[in-house]
C-alpha cells in the first residue's frame, strides 16, 4: 500500500512572495519564479511503494544526484556520490551527504529507527535543482535542494536542521496512520514535528543541552537582507531573532483560523521547547522520545489537543508523573490544555 505525501517545502510560498514585494528587477523575478515553482510542486502528491524503497535492515544508503539546474516535477540527475564514497569537489554534494547521514544516525542511534520509513529506506538527494531556486523540499520519497539565489537565500544543504526538518516529514508520513493532513491544525502539527526534530538533530550533533541551544530553524540559510532565521521555537514571532515577516503565534490566543500551516506551527513548537526546558538536560533524552512515541497515536486530522494528550500519556507511561506534569504544563502555557 503506497503512502501518499504532500510536497513539503522549508520556505513557504508566502515568504517568497513577501520578499518579492520588497525587491526589484532580477531579484524579484527569481523570488517569484521560486514561489511559482514551489506552488506548482505543492500540487503534486508523491506516492512510493514500501517494497520499492525497502533496503537491507540497518544499513545506511545515501545517493546524491546532480539535477544540473533543471527543475522537472520528478527530479532526475546524474549520480555524483554514493554511500561510502569520499568527498567530491562539489561542496553542496558533500553537505547533502553529511546532513542526510547525520539525520539517519540520529534516528538510528537515539530512536532505534531504521531510516525514514523504519524499513531501511534508501536516502536519495537531488542537488542543484532549478536555477536560483530558493527552496528545499521533501517530495514523499526523496530530498531536493535548490541553490538559492546567493542574496536572499543561500545553500540549503549546509543547514542540518533544514535537512532534518524535511526528512522528518517522511518520518511523520510513515509513523502516523495515513499521515497528517496538510491543512489546519494537523498541517501545523506536521510542520511543527519537523521543526522539533530539525532542532533536536542539530542539538544532538552539536552535543548541546536544551538550555544552550538557539532553538532557531534555518539559521544560516538567509542572506543578510532577509534576517537571521526562519522561525524561533523559543520565541515564535520575535522578528529581532528571525526575520521581518515572522508571523508565528506562541499561544492559542493568537491562533490564525485557516492560517498557513507554517504560521500556526509556532504554537506546538513552543510547547515542545517549554517541555524540553522543564525536563532539563538534552532535548533528545526525554522530550524528543516522548514526541516521537506519540506519533503513532495521531490520526490524520489530529488537533493540537490530540497531540497534547498523546504526549502527556506517553510521558506518563514511558517516564513517570513528573515528566507527564512537565509536558502537560508546557501545553498549558501555550493554552492548548488547561
Amino acid at each position: 500500500m503506497p503512502r501518499i505525501s504532500p510536497v513539503c517545502h522549508i520556505i513557504p510560498s508566502k515568504v517568497l512572495r513577501h520578499l518579492a514585494d520588497r525587491s526589484e528587477g532580477a531579484q524579484r523575478s527569481r523570488l517569484l519564479d521560486s514561489a511559482l515553482l514551489s506552488e506548482h510542486l505543492r500540487g503534486h502528491r508523491a506516492a512510493r511503494s514500501l517494497m520499492m524503497i525497502a533496503n537491507v535492515t540497518g544499513e545506511k544508503n545515501r545517493s546524491i544526484y546532480d539535477c544540473n539546474r533543471r527543475s522537472p516535477a520528478s527530479p532526475t540527475g546524474k549520480l555524483v556520490r554514493a554511500e561510502g564514497a569520499g568527498d567530491v569537489s562539489d561542496v553542496t554534494v558533500n553537505q547533502a551527504y553529511d546532513s542526510t547521514g547525520s539525520t539517519y544516525e540520529f534516528y538510528s542511534s537515539v530512536l532505534a529507527r531504521n531510516s525514514i520509513d523504519n524499513r531501511g529506506m534508501r536516502l536519495d538527494s537531488f542537488v542543484h535543482y532549478g536555477r536560483n531556486f530558493n527552496n528545499a523540499f521533501w517530495d514523499g520519497s526523496e530530498m531536493v535542494f535548490g541553490d538559492g539565489d546567493g542574496q536572499m537565500f543561500l545553500g540549503f544543504a549546509m543547514a542540518l536542521d533544514v535537512v532534518a526538518h524535511e526528512l522528518t516529514h517522511g518520518v511523520t508520513q510513515y509513523s502516523t496512520p495515513g499521515g497528517l493532513d496538510y491543512q489546519d491544525q494537523s498541517g501545523a502539527l506536521n510542520e511543527s514535528i519537523s521543526d522539533v526534530f530539525g532542532s533536536v538533530v542539530k542539538q544532538w550533533k552539536l552535543n548541546q543541552a536544551a538550555k544552550d541551544a538557539d532553538w532557531l530553524i534555518g539559521a544560516g540559510i538567509l542572506g543578510d537582507k532577509v534576517g537571521h532565521a526562519l522561525r524561533s521555537m523559543k520565541d515564535p514571532g520575535n522578528r529581532d531573532v528571525t526575520w521581518e515577516g515572522d508571523d508565528q503565534p506562541s499561544t492559542m490566543d493568537k491562533y490564525v483560523e485557516g492560517g498557513d500551516v507554517h504560521t500556526n506551527s509556532g504554537i506546538p513548537s513552543h510547547a515542545f521547547y517549554l517541555a524540553a526546558m522543564a525536563l532539563g538536560g538534552n532535548s533528545w533524552d526525554k522530550a524528543a522520545k516522548i514526541w516521537y512515541q506519540a506519533l503513532p497515536l495521531l490520526k490524520s486530522n489530529a488537533t493540537f489537543a490530540d497531540a497534547a494528550n498523546a504526549t502527556v500519556d506517553v510521558a506518563s507511561r514511558t517516564f513517570g508523573s513528573a515528566e507527564s506534569d512537565a509536558v502537560k504544563g508546557a501545553w498549558a502555557q501555550v493554552k492548548v490544555l488547561k
